[in-house]
């Protein structure tokens, strides 16, 4: 699956990643590397998670 992402740069300097299709879920990098990989890694344990509970995984449309 895929997921749309957000970058954003705080004013620490981090770059703060979001998943708006996975409320909540939200991770930062020093780097944008780093942040990209980081909410990579949340996003695999948010559907973990959601897998555990019986709760269906969102599904979120793509614009072309």
């Amino acid at each position: 699956m895929k997921f749309a992402i957000t970058l954003e740069q705080d004013e620490g300097g981090f770059i703060v990643a979001s998943c708006p299709a996975l409320p909540g879920c939200h991770s930062q990098g020093r780097t944008r590397e780093d942040a990209i990989a980081n909410i990579s890694e949340a996003i695999r344990g948010y559907i973990a998670s959601i897998c555990k509970h019986g709760e269906p995984i969102p599904v979120t449309e793509v614009a072309v």
